[in-house]
């Protein structure tokens, strides 16, 4: 979406560390702005969790950079949980498939 305007789409991106870290997303996320996302992952990663959860209730929009992240990391942890994700994200998710390797919670 952000090709058609100027400047990468507003994307918020909040961390909540733990054991299980958190990662509570909104607004769109595109390939304009996938590498602020990636470097958060990277973050993440530095002492490996068994799982990454993301919260994407607020996420109004994610082309294929960010389903791109999520299998990428799921490659890389036990599991990858999708929480209360908001109906277009929840349908991406469907369409490519990917309900077996992304857990997608209510």
């Amino acid at each position: 979406m952000a090709e058609l305007e100027n400047g990468p789409a507003e994307l918020s991106i909040e961390t909540v560390p733990g054991t299980t870290p958190v990662l509570r997303l909104s607004g769109e996320l595109d390939s304009s702005n996938v590498g602020r996302l990636e470097a958060t992952v990277a973050s993440v990663l530095t002492a490996p969790p068994e799982r990454v959860v993301f919260e994407m209730s607020e996420l109004r929009f994610m082309d294929s950079a960010g389903i791109s992240v999520l299998v990428r990391l799921a490659a890389k942890v036990e599991s990858v949980e999708i929480r209360d994700p908001s109906p277009i994200v929840r349908r991406v998710i469907e369409v490519t498939g990917l309900t077996g390797v992304l857990q997608v919670e209510p």
